[in-house]
């Protein structure tokens, strides 16, 4: 299975087919969703499967979202396989899926609005920090962190540094 271990080896595989239909969905995401930042992120990967081959010439849904949770972290994983899944409530079985069904539907109306919107999404240069900021806030101990505040409570909280006594 593919896997993505970098921040550098993930912007050369998405500057490798330039799409601008992600970029304009990350772009609303941002809009919409400006705190959001693992959302914005699988907006920008939701189809990533398309980048990745297997050595069969093959790719599932499954196998993309793998390839980008070790470097991003569960939710952004769960959210690209979500949204290119058929959702239904049947569905929901697996970990997260009913927690997330807004997300989904939200990634899914900016992934179907980019192709139509007119608007200015920037270039995929532009994602590296968020990008880095994630995959940094992915790789700290503890199975609850959140891109929303990855590098723990600001300065004067009250609110504690989730793994910290």
């Amino acid at each position: 299975m593919p896997y993505v271990t970098s921040v550098l080896e993930l912007m050369e595989l998405l500057h490798g087919s330039p799409d601008e239909r992600r970029l304009r969905t990350a772009a609303l995401l941002r809009r919409s969703h400006p705190f959001d930042k693992e959302l914005q992120l699988a907006g920008l990967l939701h189809d990533i499967g398309r980048l990745l081959r297997l050595s069969d010439g093959t790719v599932t849904v499954g196998v993309a979202a793998e390839a980008v949770r070790p470097l991003l972290g569960e939710r952004v994983a769960r959210l690209v396989r979500l949204s290119a899944a058929p959702f239904d409530a049947g569905a929901g079985a697996e970990a997260g899926a009913e927690a997330e069904s807004e997300a989904v539907a939200t990634l899914r109306h900016a992934r179907d609005s980019a192709g139509a919107a007119d608007l200015d999404a920037g270039v995929l240069e532009d994602w590296r920090p968020l990008l880095e900021l994630v995959a940094a806030g992915a790789c700290r101990v503890g199975p609850a962190r959140n891109a929303l505040d990855p590098l723990g409570s600001p300065r004067g909280s009250r609110r504690p540094v989730r793994g910290l006594p």
